[in-house]
C-alpha cells in the first residue's frame, strides 16, 4: 500500500472526525438556545439541525473551494511540492480536529474557521516561510475576537430590550404581543431572506443587488407578518378555552420564532462552514488524483453531503455540553430571551457581513446571549464561564498552529 494511499484513508477519517466535531461545537451554537429554553427538545433539535445542514451543505455549499483555505498561504508556492501540500492539510485537518475536540468536552463554544485557519497558518511557517502568510487575514481573524461578541451583544441586547418593555412589562401582553407580532415576524423573514440572498445561496450566483433583494424580501416579511399575526391569534384563542395563563401562548409564540432563525443559522452553517472539513479533504484527495497542486478544487456534492452527516451525527453524539453552555450557562434562557438572541445573531451576521466586518458566527451567538443576560442584570451571567470562554479563543489560533506544526513534521518524517 503506498503511503498516498494510506494517507488518502487516513485523512477520510480525520475529515470526517473534523466534522464531527464541528456539528459537536459550531451547529451546537445554533440550537443551543432552542435546546436550553425548551422551545426544542434534543431529540427535535439534532433531528431539525442535520436537515437544515445538510441542505445548506448539498443546495447553497460552496462547490468550489481554495485549496488552502482561506487563502492563507499562495498555492503556487507548493506547486512543485504537492506530496508537502497533501500532508499539511492532513496535519491541520488533525489539529484543528484535536482542538475543536478538546473545547467540545469542556463545554467551550469555538470557531472552528478559526482552528483550521490556524492549523494551515502553522504549516505553512514550516513549509513556505513566514513571508508567505497572509498575516493580514490573521489581523482580521483577531480583531473579530472583539467584533464579533460586542456587535452580537448590541443587536440582542437591543431586541430584548425593546421585546421586554414593549410586550412583556405592559398590562396587557397579550393584546401587545398581537400588535407587535407582525412586525417581529417580518424583521425575521428580512433578515433570513436577505441572508439567503446575500450570503447563502453562493451556488445559485444570484448577484443581486442591495434593493433587488430588499424588493424581493420586503413582500415576503409582510406577507409573513400577517399570516404569523393569525397565527398568534389562533394560540391565545386556544389558551384561553383552555383556561390556560396568558403568558403561555407568548412563550410559544417566540418559541417558534426562536426556532426559525435556529434553522437560519443550521443552514447557513451547512452552506458556509462544512468546507472547513471538506475544503482540506478535496484538496488532498485532488493531489493523489493529480498528482499536481490545482489553485481550485471541485467539490463533488457527495463529499458535502457526507461532510454534512458526519456534522449532524457528532451533534447528535457529542453536542450536548456545548449546547448547555450556551442554552443555560452562560445565563438562564427562556423562549423570549432565545428568541432575541438568535434573531440578534442572525441580524449581525448579516449586518456584519455586508459591511465587510470579520465575524465569527459561534462568537456573535455568545456575544448574543451575553447581551441579552446582561440586560437582565450583570448578576445573571456567569462571568467565570465567560472568562474561560474567551480564553479559549485566544488560545485557538497559536494552539492549532504548534500542533499542526508538530504533526506536519512527524508526517514528513515517517512518509517522505
Amino acid at each position: 500500500m503506498s503511503a498516498d494511499t494510506i494517507i488518502l484513508a487516513a485523512a477520510t477519517l480525520i475529515g470526517l472526525y473534523m466534522a464531527a466535531n464541528i456539528g459537536a461545537n459550531d451547529l451546537a451554537n445554533a440550537m443551543g438556545t432552542s435546546v436550553g429554553s425548551r422551545a426544542l427538545t434534543l431529540k427535535q433539535a439534532v433531528v431539525i439541525s442535520i436537515v437544515a445542514n445538510l441542505l445548506g451543505a448539498i443546495l447553497a455549499g460552496g462547490h468550489v473551494t481554495n485549496t488552502i483555505r482561506k487563502g492563507m498561504i499562495n498555492p503556487e508556492l507548493l506547486a512543485g511540492s504537492p506530496q508537502l501540500l497533501m500532508m499539511g492539510m492532513f496535519a491541520a485537518l488533525l489539529a484543528a480536529g484535536i482542538w475543536v475536540h478538546l473545547a467540545t468536552v469542556f463545554g467551550l463554544p469555538v470557531s472552528t474557521t478559526h482552528s483550521i485557519v490556524g492549523a494551515v497558518v502553522g504549516f505553512g511557517l514550516v513549509s513556505v516561510g513566514a513571508g508567505a502568510i497572509s498575516w493580514g487575514t490573521v489581523i482580521t481573524i483577531v480583531l473579530s475576537w472583539v467584533v464579533s461578541p460586542i456587535a452580537g451583544a448590541i443587536i440582542a441586547g437591543a431586541i430584548y430590550s425593546l421585546v421586554r418593555n414593549k410586550i412583556l412589562r405592559s398590562e396587557t401582553p397579550e393584546k401587545m404581543a398581537m400588535r407587535w407580532s407582525p412586525y417581529l415576524i417580518g424583521a425575521v423573514l428580512v433578515v433570513i431572506v436577505l441572508s439567503f440572498i446575500f450570503k447563502g445561496l453562493k451556488n445559485l450566483h444570484l448577484d443581486l443587488g442591495l434593493t433587488q433583494a430588499i424588493a424581493i424580501a420586503v413582500p415576503c416579511a409582510a406577507a409573513g407578518g400577517l399570516l404569523g399575526r393569525l397565527w398568534l391569534n389562533y394560540l391565545l384563542r386556544r389558551d384561553l378555552q383552555h383556561q390556560e395563563q396568558t403568558t403561555a401562548p407568548l412563550q410559544s409564540f417566540f418559541a417558534h420564532l426562536q426556532v426559525m432563525t435556529a434553522c437560519y443559522v443550521a443552514f447557513a452553517h451547512g452552506a458556509n462552514d462544512v468546507a472547513n472539513a471538506i475544503g482540506p479533504l478535496a484538496a488532498i484527495f485532488s493531489v493523489v488524483k493529480t498528482g499536481s497542486v490545482a489553485m481550485q478544487i471541485e467539490v463533488p456534492v457527495w463529499m458535502l453531503a457526507v461532510g454534512g452527516i458526519a456534522v449532524g451525527g457528532g451533534l447528535f453524539a457529542f453536542g450536548s455540553r456545548v449546547m448547555e453552555t450556551i442554552g443555560g450557562k452562560i445565563t438562564e434562557v427562556t423562549p423570549v430571551r432565545g428568541f432575541c438572541a438568535e434573531f440578534g445573531a442572525a441580524t449581525t451576521i448579516l449586518v456584519c457581513s455586508r459591511l465587510g466586518l470579520p465575524v465569527s458566527t459561534t462568537h456573535v451567538l455568545v456575544g448574543a446571549v451575553v447581551g441579552v443576560g446582561f440586560m437582565r442584570g450583570m448578576g445573571f451571567l456567569d462571568m467565570r464561564l465567560l472568562r474561560n470562554i474567551a480564553s479559549s479563543w485566544i488560545i485557538t489560533l497559536p494552539f492549532t498552529m504548534v500542533l499542526a506544526i508538530v504533526l506536519y513534521k512527524l508526517l514528513t518524517l515517517f512518509f517522505l
